[in-house]
C-alpha cells in the first residue's frame, strides 16, 4: 500500500501552508543526494518527499487528497511516482532550498528546467466502465520537438535562464533575477529546424495515449497522465494530459455515491402470488426472488452489487426498489373478481410492525 504523504513529511492533515513547505524542506535536505552519495535509500525518500509536497502544496490537489486518496491521481500520487528524475524535482522545486528560483540552487544543474505546457481532455465513461475499471487509448494532438531540431545555449543568459539585474538604490545595490526573454527560461535557443516547425523548433502531432482509468471514479474527477502534455523546448520537460472524468447517465440505473438504485416494477399478480424477476446489474444480469404478498415500496438490498469505493473501501450495494403495478383499466370479469374480494378480509390493508413507513425508508436510505 502507498505510503500516506502526510506521514512522509511528518505532519498532520491540518497543517497550513508554510508548514507544509517548512517539514519538506526538512526531508529534502535531510535525504538529498548531495549529502548522501550513493545511497540509495535516501535518494527514494527524497523523492517520495517531493511527491508527497507536489500534491499537499497545491490547494486543489490536497483537496482531491483528503477525499480520494492516492486514488485521486490515477492510483498513484503525483508525477514523482510515475518516472520523473532527479532533474525533475529540481526543476519544479529548487527554489526551496533557496537556490535563486531555478534548479541549479542546490545541485540542480545549474539552469532552471522548463516545463511544456499542459494539456487538458474529457473522457466520457459509462456506468459499467466506472464500475469495473477501464484502460482508453485517446488520440491526442501535442506538440513535440521536431526531428533535426538542435539548440544552442542561450547567448543572454549564457544557459542559466535568467537574467540579473543589479540596481541602485537608496538603500543599496539590489540584484533581482527574472526570466530571461530572449529563451523564455529554457537556457537555450534554437540553433537548427525543420522548415514545417514553428520557431520555438515545435511541432504539432496526433499521438495515441493509452489511459489507465481505476474502478470508482467519480464524474469531475480529474487524472494526470504524466509527460504526455506538450514537449518543451530543449531539453525541458513535458507538460502532462489532465484528463476530467464525465460520468454516462444510466438508462436503468442512479447512482448515489457508491450505491446504485434500481426500479422494478412487478404486476399485482405477481406481488401476490410471488416470482422471480432478473434485473441488470454492472458487471451483468442477476435473478432475484420476489417472495409472495411483497409490498410496493419495498427495497431489496444486493450486497457489493454497485461501485467499488475509489479509496479502497470495500464496493457499494445495489437498492432495487419494489413498485407494484396498478393496472388502470380492466375487464367487466377482472372489475367484478375485484369488486367480490373488496370485502375480503385478504384483501384489506394489515400493516405489521415490521413494515416501514416511506419516511422511514427514505430516513433509512440516506443514513
Amino acid at each position: 500500500m502507498k505510503e500516506d504523504f502526510y506521514d512522509i513529511l511528518g505532519i498532520d492533515k491540518s497543517a497550513s501552508a508554510a508548514e507544509i513547505k517548512k517539514a519538506y524542506r526538512k526531508r529534502a535536505i535531510e535525504h538529498h543526494p548531495d549529502k548522501n552519495p550513493g545511497d540509495t535509500s535516501a535518494e527514494e525518500k527524497f523523492k517520495k518527499a517531493a511527491e508527497a509536497y507536489e500534491i499537499l502544496s497545491d490547494p486543489n490537489k490536497k483537496g482531491k487528497y483528503d477525499q480520494y486518496g492516492h486514488q485521486a491521481f490515477g492510483g498513484g500520487g503525483g508525477g514523482f511516482g510515475g518516472g520523473m528524475n532527479m532533474d525533475d524535482i529540481f526543476s519544479q522545486f529548487g527554489d526551496i532550498f533557496g537556490g535563486g528560483g531555478g534548479g541549479g540552487g542546490f545541485g540542480g544543474g545549474g539552469r532552471r528546467m522548463v516545463k511544456g505546457s499542459n494539456l487538458r481532455i474529457r473522457v466520457k465513461l459509462t456506468l459499467e466502465e466506472i464500475a469495473n475499471g477501464v484502460e482508453k487509448k485517446i488520440k491526442v494532438k501535442r506538440k513535440k520537438v521536431a526531428e533535426g531540431t538542435t539548440y544552442d545555449t542561450c547567448r543572454t543568459c549564457n544557459g542559466s535562464g535568467q537574467v540579473v539585474r543589479i540596481q541602485n538604490t537608496i538603500l543599496g545595490r539590489m540584484q533581482t533575477a527574472a526570466t530571461c526573454t530572449a529563451c523564455g527560461g529554457a537556457g537555450q535557443t534554437v540553433d537548427k529546424k525543420p522548415s514545417n516547425a514553428d520557431e520555438q523548433g515545435m511541432l504539432a502531432t496526433e499521438e495515441t495515449v493509452s489511459i489507465k482509468i481505476p474502478a470508482g471514479v467519480v464524474d469531475g474527477m480529474q487524472l494526470k497522465v504524466s509527460g504526455k502534455g506538450n514537449d518543451a523546448p530543449g531539453n525541458g520537460i513535458s507538460g502532462d494530459l489532465l484528463v476530467a472524468i464525465e460520468e454516462i447517465p444510466h438508462d436503468n440505473l442512479q447512482r448515489e455515491g457508491d450505491n446504485l438504485h434500481y426500479d422494478m416494477y412487478i404486476s399485482f399478480s405477481e406481488a401476490v402470488l410471488g416470482t422471480s424477476k432478473e434485473i441488470e446489474t454492472v458487471t451483468g444480469k442477476v435473478r432475484i426472488p420476489i417472495e409472495s404478498g411483497v409490498q410496493s415500496g419495498k427495497i431489496l438490498r444486493l450486497r457489493r452489487k454497485g461501485i467499488p469505493s475509489i479509496n479502497g473501501y470495500g464496493t457499494g450495494d445495489l437498492l432495487v426498489h419494489v413498485n407494484v403495478w396498478t393496472p388502470k383499466t380492466l375487464t367487466k370479469e377482472q372489475k367484478e373478481f375485484f369488486e367480490k374480494m373488496s370485502d375480503d378480509s385478504h384483501f384489506e390493508p394489515k400493516p405489521e410492525k415490521g413494515d416501514k413507513s416511506f419516511f422511514e425508508k427514505v430516513k433509512d436510505m440516506f443514513s
